[in-house]
């Protein structure tokens, strides 16, 4: 197919200030063949006129309400009524720049099935965008370029939410909507992953990521820390460690504790170690902290790194790379 539909899914909720910049910049693609599927998650503002008008001009836009409530719902029931060969979400309070669909299709078709088409974005804010937003984006900026995305997928979720397209055959092998934890973009991110997509190497911008104190991932308690915790050691336990492994956890700070404890309840033996002298020794969970160099006698370990400090971390990348082991295979920043 040459041009072939893809399917834009929108959920929205409450968004009328940034919304028509949102649709707009779609109907603005240079890429013509899309329909837009927007779900309404119960809006109490004029977001659903909106949409309404748009719908009534250009038939692309499709609206339906959610018969339910909540951001997985309303992408589920979105991707129900979707017809295109291709898949991308979007988000209400954001916009595109006018190639995004056309580059993302044209690299789509250039690798064919097995590859999930990623680019570039950029946070703004009428306040001014944050450090943490702005470490987030050059950071998340650099994997893309390369398309090395996953190999960073502990660390933080690695494939923009709003921004990735993917063929929807790969996204029936991946589950699509289907899965029920929150942070739903970064359990998709890992989804992706577990199937083996392949991330190709975006260096264009191709979407302006806006944030705000409202903002659904600001104010919702489903992308509190501690879920995105939760859904790191679910992943990585059932897809990075084997029977034969040494678990290793090292960091007894708030999130090395957050993650021994779910081990300890899980009942799950691992070795415990840090560089706090006030720490090495103490029994925490009726687990001893050791002192990391413990990790030279352990063969076939596998390492959960939740030391968040950065001149901690590149200490700790040489103390791996002095035993030979290395990362994303032996050794994951958790942080």
């Amino acid at each position: 197919m040459v041009n072939p539909l893809v399917s834009i899914v929108i959920p929205f909720k409450d968004v009328d200030e940034y919304f028509k910049e949102c649709l707009n910049s779609i109907q603005n693609q240079t890429y013509k063949n899309w329909e837009v599927i927007a779900i309404n998650d119960n809006s109490s503002d004029n977001s659903l006129a909106i949409a309404n008008t748009f719908a009534t001009k250009d038939a692309r836009f499709k609206i339906y309400s959610n018969d339910e409530s909540g951001i997985i719902t309303a992408l589920r029931k979105a991707y129900q009524h979707s017809k295109g060969e291709y898949i991308t979400r979007m988000d209400a309070d954001d916009h595109m720049t006018k190639d995004r669909i056309e580059t993302m299709v044209t690299s789509l078709i250039q690798k064919g099935k097995g590859y999930l088409a990623v680019g570039k974005v950029k946070y703004f804010s009428e306040k001014g965008v944050n450090d943490g937003y702005d470490r987030y984006e050059k950071w998340l900026n650099k994997l893309t370029a390369s398309g090395d995305n996953f190999k960073e997928i502990y660390k933080e979720c690695v494939i923009p939410s709003p921004c990735w397209m993917v063929h929807r055959a790969d996204f029936e092998e991946c589950d699509a909507f289907n899965a029920d934890r929150y942070p739903e973009d970064y359990d998709l991110a890992f989804r992706f992953y577990e199937k083996g997509l392949q991330c190709i190497p975006c260096t264009t911008t191709l979407h302006y990521w806006r944030d705000y104190d409202h903002r659904t991932s600001r104010t919702s308690e489903h992308y509190a820390q501690n879920y995105f915790l939760d859904i790191k050691l679910f992943y990585f336990l059932k897809l990075e460690l084997q029977p034969t492994h040494k678990l290793v956890v090292w960091g007894a700070g708030k999130k090395g504790k957050t993650i021994a404890s779910s081990l300890v309840e899980k009942d799950i033996q691992f070795h415990w170690v840090c560089d706090n002298q006030k720490k090495i020794g103490k029994d925490i969970y009726g687990v001893k902290l050791l002192h990391y160099s413990a990790l030279k006698n352990l063969d076939h370990s596998k390492t959960i790194i939740t030391v968040a400090n950065e001149e901690e971390q590149v200490q700790i990348k040489s103390f791996f790379q002095k035993l030979n082991l290395k990362p994303a295979i032996d050794y994951y920043f958790f942080c």
